[in-house]
């Protein structure tokens, strides 16, 4: 082994970062070799790619090494558990998942993590709220490693106008794991002449992000204004709805009846927040100080949900807002003399089609096997639309324009049936069973989305509440309900669901009163 150096004698500092597609780890593994090369060092990087963006971060592994005399340094291509000085996460899960592999260490290893979120496609996929508790994650990170440095990197990134991997070189500088000067950080990003000015923000960003001292929690952001603008009737409309809140319903349901009502006026108009109120306030009318008002917020949140169901028309409102658009040019950091070119995809189902007709004649062209036919060969292959051009954008202005006909129009009329039918079955069992009517009301986040994902979260929902009659009048009955619900909500070919219906079926039967029927 003559000529090589012996690990004992000089240890290589290994860092490991985990990183996604446009988070830049590569260039932050370009730029930890260049600035061990430009100190005198031996340095080495590789990397493994992840299968797709949030299925899995790619795995960059840089070892360094002080140089010695006549020997050689053999370093390693991947990093293994326990041996890791330093562990660079873009993204806090990619540090869960660094800590799941056992390259943080509590004895040697200095875990960097982005406390950002970028969700995971197993936490979009489920039909609930699938996302990963961060909690854990953070609490593991103080346990698990050496030194744990942690701060939204990505925030602190956008503010620069630069991206994250600068942010996270700041971080690393920040840390003192790497045996360099901070202007030996900064002479990196300058020799490499890509982007100089927004890096060294983003840089300093980072580095004062790991460094300065915690501040104190900032109190609690009061409600936001509902936004105004139109007609002078619509504002005196939405003064006398917000007017409606503070006077006519309890004060634990009004912060959310707010959100709603903003919600609603921003989906449609302020008729439609009052029509919202309406629906509220007859649940409201069943509900007691004595049960926290529970009732009335969870109606106060789920049916401002439900009626601002998501269909084609929202889509192209949200698509062609000019805040949209400013967002996007920023996401892309478009400069001054910059074009940038915009496509947007669309691939409605004929039901969704259909849905945006007048009632009658949507109904109509349901009905006929021929035309269904007919749309489904037009629309097979979906749509893209460049809205960066007038014609595009002017499609979809118009579509958005529907919004003034959308109470007239196929989709909404059976969206106002099915939320009616739904407020008069928690309405039907409020008085004799107030867990089970929360329940009931609760149970409309299964309902989602648009196209695919809304038909099946409808169809769980309807049944589960098909499930209603059979619990009333059991004292468990309202939680029967949510384990279905939970059910319904953890896998989306419904396995789960179906067997806790199957459990229902066998529960003991219990006696409704006389003359009562079940709809």
């Amino acid at each position: 082994m003559d000529g090589f150096l012996p690990l004992h004698e000089d240890r290589p500092i290994g860092v490991a970062i985990m990183a996604m597609g446009g988070q830049g780890g590569g260039v932050l593994a370009d730029w930890i070799v260049a600035l061990a090369e430009a100190e005198g060092f031996h340095a080495q990087s590789t990397s493994v790619p992840g299968v797709a963006q949030r299925t899995g971060a790619t795995i960059y592994f840089v070892e360094l090494i002080r140089p010695r005399p006549g020997r050689a340094p053999v370093l390693s291509l991947m990093p293994v558990p326990g041996d890791v000085d330093v562990v660079i996460a873009a993204e806090l899960m990619e540090a869960g998942r660094a800590m799941q592999r056992g390259l943080v260490s509590p004895e040697r290893t200095t875990l960097i993590a982005s406390t950002h979120r970028a969700l995971a496609v197993t936490e979009k996929a489920r039909p609930g709220d699938g996302r990963a508790d961060p909690a854990a994650v953070l609490a593991a990170a103080q346990s698990v490693a050496l030194r744990f440095l942690a701060a939204d990197m990505q925030e602190a990134a956008d503010r620069a106008g630069s991206v994250i991997s600068a942010a996270l070189f700041g971080a690393l500088a920040a840390s003192g794991a790497l045996p360099f000067p901070r202007a030996a950080f900064e002479a990196t990003i300058e020799a490499a002449g890509v982007g100089v000015a927004g890096s060294l923000r983003a840089f300093a960003a980072g580095f004062d992000a790991v460094t300065a001292p915690p501040t104190a929690a900032a109190p609690a952001a009061a409600v936001p204004s509902v936004a105004r603008g139109g007609s002078d009737a619509e504002r005196a409309e939405l003064d006398r709805a917000l007017r409606r809140i503070s006077e006519a319903f309890a004060a634990p349901a009004q912060d959310m009846l707010r959100h709603g009502l903003g919600r609603l006026v921003d989906y449609q108009d302020a008729a439609y927040g009052h029509e919202y109120l309406d629906r509220v306030a007859r649940l409201a009318a069943l509900d007691a100080a004595a049960q926290g008002f529970a009732l009335t917020v969870e109606a106060a949140r789920q049916v401002a949900v439900a009626m601002s169901y998501d269909d084609v028309i929202r889509v192209a409102d949200l698509k062609t807002r000019g805040a949209r658009i400013d967002r996007v040019r920023a996401e892309a950091a478009v400069r001054d003399g910059q074009i940038l070119g915009t496509t947007e995809f669309f691939h409605p189902r004929v039901e969704e089609i259909c849905a945006m007709l007048p009632a009658r004649l949507g109904a109509a062209v349901e009905a006929s096997p021929a035309l269904t036919r007919l749309l489904g060969v037009l629309f097979a292959r979906g749509r893209r639309i460049r809205t960066d051009r007038l014609g595009g954008y002017l499609l979809l202005y118009a579509i958005a324009g529907l919004r003034r006909r959308r109470r007239g129009l196929l989709r909404h009329g059976r969206e106002q049936a099915h939320l009616a039918a739904w407020l008069a079955l928690a309405e039907r069992y409020a008085a004799g069973d107030y867990r089970l009517a929360v329940e009931i009301v609760k149970s409309r986040r299964l309902v989602k989305g648009y196209s695919d994902t809304h038909a099946r979260g409808l169809s769980k929902f309807d049944r589960v509440l098909g499930a209603v009659p059979a619990l009333a009048g059991r004292a468990d009955g309202a939680d029967w309900l949510r384990r279905l619900r939970d059910a319904a909500l953890a896998d989306e070919d419904a396995t789960m669901l179906d067997g806790a219906l199957a459990t229902i079926a066998t529960l003991d039967h219990v006696p409704r009163p006389k003359g009562e029927k079940v709809q």
